[in-house]
């Protein structure tokens, strides 16, 4: 199982930074995500900017959110 995210921070150029459970920083890119669903709504950057965690992963405020494996399998280590 993967780690979960314990603390997101949503960042100018549709990235989250990441922190999961399991202590590793991780930066997951939203762009390709924007076209889909909910997550079209992720434009504005007002709303994109309501990411938080869940307890699991993360969600925004129009209730768009994403499963925390395709967000640690999917984001790059930040050293």
């Amino acid at each position: 199982m993967n780690p979960r995210v314990k603390n997101v921070k949503p960042e100018n150029n549709y990235t989250l930074l990441l922190t999961f459970t399991n202590g590793e920083v991780r930066r997951f890119d939203m762009k390709p995500y924007l076209e889909k669903g909910l997550f079209k709504e992720l434009k504005e950057e007002s709303l994109f900017q309501t990411a938080h965690p869940d307890g699991l992963s993360v969600e925004w405020e129009n209730e768009a959110a994403l499963c925390p494996d395709t967000l640690y399998l999917g984001s790059v280590a930040v050293e």
